[in-house]
């Protein structure tokens, strides 16, 4: 299998927040604590060490609670907020030596942002939010119109060119968000908390919209939540933060099945398991299934479905397939094994009643 080619690399990146930052930097490197620089030196851990590679055309969901950094370190990869120490590779160019032109061109030309709050223009109807970028760049909305209307029909806003945003609501707006990005034909998208202002269903509906609209186009997407669920949801590669490090990242399929901290123990225990992990994280990999087996099931298919078709019986073995391909076997009781938390599996007695 082929490594993925990588869009952004984050190294060493540090922020602190402060009138005097370089010293506090030392004192993090030397080992201290958000906390403890707080107290005794007044200045704010902001990121501490920072260490991400972005692939390309891949969703990479950064997540943690309030406060962990990950509206912080979106920021950094725009230069929104200027680092105290560490680099930000974009294509392979380190972007912290890039002058005032060339962050003009990548902001412009190679990424775009969806904002939380929407960020819309109420003065430019939503044919012109849409065609934000062009219109910076010196065209006219006749050069730009069929362009931002094709964007604003595929996200659902057929017709609604001539609003004005404050006519439109939440989750409309939001739309219009994501049209702008893509008329900007940018290779990246930044989405920080860009769901999270949205009623429940709206939001539902947009996390779909976002997954067809990304299985079609294939950007390279850095999307920031706070929500467990709208991350697995989302993402291809999942970083999780706390207190401005990073606690694991990896296949989110593999960081629920084997949190490395007790912390992210603690995220992902209330997760429906059987509704988030796939069958291609808990089958055996094989191309050989002999045996009476119940039947064909898709590598993708959530364990919920399975358990469905299976009507609970877990005596039952599936053979697994992908592109019309047999690629593994799936057996009911590994899967149901698959379903308890990690720190419980591995106590013989919770494993013994769970089969």
């Amino acid at each position: 299998m082929n490594e993925p080619e990588i869009k952004i690399s984050i190294r060493n990146l540090y922020k602190i927040f402060g009138d005097d930052p370089e010293p506090a930097l030392q004192h993090i490197i030397d080992g201290m604590g958000k906390t403890e620089l707080l107290e005794e030196h007044n200045h704010v851990l902001g990121l501490n060490d920072i260490n991400i590679d972005v692939p390309a055309g891949k969703t990479t969901v950064i997540m943690g609670l309030s406060g962990s950094g990950k509206s912080t370190l979106i920021r950094h990869l725009n230069r929104l907020i200027e680092p105290t120490a560490g680099e930000v590779w974009v294509d392979g160019d380190n972007i912290l030596e890039y002058n005032e032109k060339q962050m003009r061109h990548l902001r412009q030309h190679k990424m775009s942002m969806v904002f939380q709050k929407f960020a819309l223009l109420p003065h430019r109807t939503v044919l012109q939010n849409a065609g934000l970028a062009p219109s910076i760049e010196g065209q006219n909305e006749r050069k730009y119109a069929d362009e931002a209307r094709k964007w604003l029909d595929r996200v659902g806003l057929q017709g609604q060119g001539e609003q004005y945003p404050h006519q439109l609501s939440g989750g409309m707006q939001q739309r219009v968000g994501i049209a702008r990005a893509l008329t900007s034909n940018s290779d990246i998208m930044l989405m920080d908390e860009a769901f999270s202002a949205l009623d429940p269903l709206i939001r539902t509906d947009m996390q779909n919209l976002l997954n067809e609209l990304q299985a079609e186009l294939q950007k390279t997407i850095v999307f920031i939540t706070h929500d467990l669920d709208e991350a697995l949801k989302l993402a291809d590669h999942l970083v999780i933060l706390k207190d401005g490090f990073v606690v694991q990242q990896g296949e989110p399929q593999n960081i629920l099945l084997n949190p490395a901290d007790p912390y992210i123990e603690d995220f992902v225990s209330d997760i429906n398991r059987a509704r988030v992990l796939r069958v291609r994280s808990v089958m055996l990999k094989t191309p050989d299934a002999p045996g009476e087996r119940a039947g064909d099931i898709d590598h993708d298919d959530t364990l919920e479905s399975v358990i469905a078709l299976s009507e609970g019986d877990t005596a039952l073995s599936y053979r697994v397939m992908k592109d019309g391909k047999p690629v593994g076997l799936l057996d009911m009781r590994k899967l149901v094994r698959a379903l308890v938390p990690s720190e419980q599996s591995d106590d013989p007695e919770s494993a013994r009643r769970s089969g």
